[in-house]
């Protein structure tokens, strides 16, 4: 298996048998929301689009894995989306095969798919990777091998004594713990667990990765152990072990 981290997403390709372009969190009809709460910004829909449009056409897939949160709007579909979404998906599917894990922002997504391009909340195999949103427990057949998910948006920040030098989407390797504080199991019959946490697609969205450890808020980051957690870039420069970059207290 190889895996190649695309820095102009952030995208990920891994190829096997295929050649998949892995994508999460592009949460089209986000610019709804923030006018809503009073912070206005036109439409990014068209740049987000050409840029993974861009991405398609220089990596070649033969399918693109979207890791959910396509859309923003919770519980329900926004003027926006309802527009938007329809022309975003035919956009994609004319170029390129889809497998779409919804995530919990996905609320009504599945009128807009074909029944093959829709997938398991709790993840599906493809390929020999699973893949799934991330806020679900994941089906017991995805354990004992990599586990790729959304939902978090990691962000690195870089600080010095003066303030924050770099803030920059990243990405998260982490072993799974076979068993959780919360009594959640994710054994695979002896062989260990991985899940690698994919940045954000979406430039307006992340989370500080100091958070996402603090105050871990789904059942992968609460069984990954943060002893071998690995931290590398959207263009794949290799940072470190996690332990190295936060300070004693933060652990």
């Amino acid at each position: 298996m190889k895996m190649e981290f695309i820095g102009e997403g952030p995208a990920l390709i891994i190829e096997g048998e295929q050649r998949m372009l892995i994508v999460a969190d592009l949460h089209f009809g986000i610019e709804a929301d923030l006018a809503a709460h009073g912070l206005h910004f036109k439409s990014r829909t068209e740049r987000r689009l050409e840029r993974l449009h861009k991405i398609i056409d220089s990596t070649k897939p033969d399918a693109l894995i979207l890791l959910g949160d396509i859309k923003h709007s919770i519980p329900s579909l926004t003027w926006q989306e309802f527009h938007e979404l329809p022309k975003i998906l035919d956009s994609l599917r004319s170029r390129v095969p889809l497998h779409v894990f919804p995530g919990n922002h996905d609320i009504g997504l599945e009128r807009f798919l074909n029944e093959d391009e829709l997938q398991p909340k709790d993840g599906a195999i493809i390929d020999g990777v699973g893949y799934l949103h991330g806020h679900m427990i994941p089906a017991p057949a995805l354990a004992g091998g990599l586990i790729v998910i959304g939902h978090h948006h990691p962000l690195l920040s870089l600080r010095d004594e003066v303030g924050c030098a770099l803030q920059t989407p990243a990405y998260l390797r982490a072993g799974i713990d076979p068993k959780g504080p919360d009594g959640l199991s994710l054994s695979g019959k002896g062989t260990p667990s991985r899940v690698l946490f994919v940045p954000s697609f979406n430039e307006i969205a992340g989370y500080d990765i100091l958070q996402i450890i603090k105050k871990p808020f789904s059942p992968l980051s609460r069984l990954m152990n943060k002893e071998d957690t690995e931290i590398i870039l959207a263009d794949g420069t290799y940072i470190g072990p996690l332990r190295a970059l936060i300070p004693d207290e933060a652990d």
